[in-house]
């Protein structure tokens, strides 16, 4: 073992719980983020990790979670056992692995990391790449028939793109991870449509992509499937369309996810569907059963009524744009207030810039983690904006304080980052989060 690990609990590995199991996954890299495919293909060639099922890979800067939801739900509807992996979690880590509407028991995640454990001998992981080995080692074990895997960071260098997929998506393209993805679209683009393989459809959702998704895709030799060029969307009211050379499907059910982007989102799940037919056939109703049950937590979710309590993980500017399309298209005769808080690796002017003309109130609270902006950062990031700036020693002081303060035809927006979202997310499972609007 090395050093690394001499903190571990001595008892055998086959019995630490999922709590240590994450802390031990935290210590076995000097870094977070370390992009490449080495380290993490190595070890899934000691595992002997072949999945027999077919893969669906989608990235993209903003829609990944979406579109993986919207797919895994149709694939259910057909009636194949589905696996979907993403990230990050809102309030545990078992939601990062599904099987099914079904999080990843402990168990079968601890199984899972052992076995993970047992292969890498000494080779450092970060603990995205361990948990990534781990999630398709779940998979694999549970003998499922497709698994949608959602990138973590970029695309060609991420830890899930040491699979091969039937078919790979890139949802959108714009400004985020700069210090590791590059500072212009084209330069993330690049990164992204790593994802394409030779001869697989290559779906791409972003109306306005940069010229390197189609230099990619012709140099790989994949096949690109563009939005408005070769398949599209068309909606009025809740009612809308899609369309793909031959494939025609009207009437399609209001979605549950909210948002003029989401249909984008829709489509390219579509594509790729459609895409797959041989492979993977799925009927129209079980297409039209699918999107109207998918949902997607933390995505413009409305959890409460009287104020209106919104939850939205946006965290770059891209995202908190279509939040504010959002808020402007809902009718509020109150205030909107905001409970906010951002890691300091993203863009949070340029969050603050999109949504500040909508907020009234600010309740700030930092993030208590490595790559949490201080309470202090964020309140020098607000000191231009008109709205009243409240700051809290917690998200959970901030949320309450909101909540206490809000009338009944006022609006709370949680947002800012998944880390925000979730920690309200949980007060509100645990009942601490509901009060009577003072």
């Amino acid at each position: 073992m090395n050093a690394a690990c001499d903190f571990l609990p001595p008892h055998s590995a086959s019995v630490r719980t999922l709590a240590e199991w994450l802390a031990h996954t935290e210590r076995l890299h000097a870094q977070t983020i370390d992009m490449g495919l080495d380290r993490v293909s190595r070890v899934r060639d000691a595992m002997g990790m072949q999945p027999s099922f077919p893969l669906i890979t989608v990235a993209g800067t903003n829609g990944k979670g979406s579109t993986c939801a919207l797919l895994a739900s149709c694939l259910e509807a057909a009636g194949y056992r589905v696996g979907v992996y993403s990230s990050p979690h809102l309030v545990r880590y078992n939601e990062r692995v599904r099987i099914g509407t079904a999080l990843a028991s402990d168990q079968q995640l601890c199984d899972a990391f052992a076995k993970v454990e047992a292969a890498r001998a000494d080779q450092p992981l970060t603990p995205f790449e361990f948990g990534t080995l781990a999630a398709m080692q779940v998979f694999i074990d549970a003998a499922l028939d497709v698994v949608v895997l959602e990138v973590g960071l970029g695309g060609r260098l991420d830890a899930v793109n040491i699979f091969e997929p039937a078919c790979a998506i890139v949802t959108s393209i714009a400004l985020d991870h700069e210090a590791w993805l590059g500072n212009t679209r084209e330069a993330i683009g690049t990164e992204k449509a790593g994802v394409f393989r030779p001869g697989k459809p290559a779906i791409c959702a972003d109306p306005d992509p940069p010229s390197s998704i189609a230099r990619v895709a012709r140099d790989l030799g994949a096949h690109l499937l563009q939005i408005d060029r070769d398949f599209s969307v068309r909606h009025e009211g809740d009612r809308w369309s899609f369309s793909m050379a031959d494939c025609h499907w009207t009437e399609m059910p209001a979605l549950k996810l909210l948002g003029e982007f989401q249909y984008r989102n829709a489509a390219a799940a579509l594509a790729a569907l459609a895409s797959l037919d041989t492979l993977l056939p799925v009927s129209a109703s079980a297409l039209r059963q699918g999107i109207k049950m998918a949902t997607l937590p933390g995505r413009f979710q409305q959890v409460a009524l009287y104020p209106l309590v919104v939850l939205d993980v946006a965290h770059n500017p891209h995202a908190a744009g279509e939040l504010a399309r959002n808020l402007r298209t809902q009718r509020c005769s109150g205030k909107t207030w905001a409970v906010f808080g951002m890691l300091h690796d993203k863009d949070v002017a340029g969050v603050i810039a999109q949504l500040a003309e909508l907020i009234d109130v600010w309740c700030v609270a930092g993030i208590s983690e490595k790559r949490g902006a201080s309470l202090q950062e964020l309140q020098s990031f607000l000191s231009g904006v008109e709205g009243e700036v409240n700051g809290f020693d917690s998200l959970q002081e901030a949320f309450l304080a909101a909540r206490r303060r809000a009338h009944p035809e006022d609006r709370i927006v949680v947002f800012g980052s998944f880390v925000t979202v979730g920690t309200v997310m949980e007060l509100l499972e645990n009942g601490k989060g509901h009060f009577q609007p003072g």
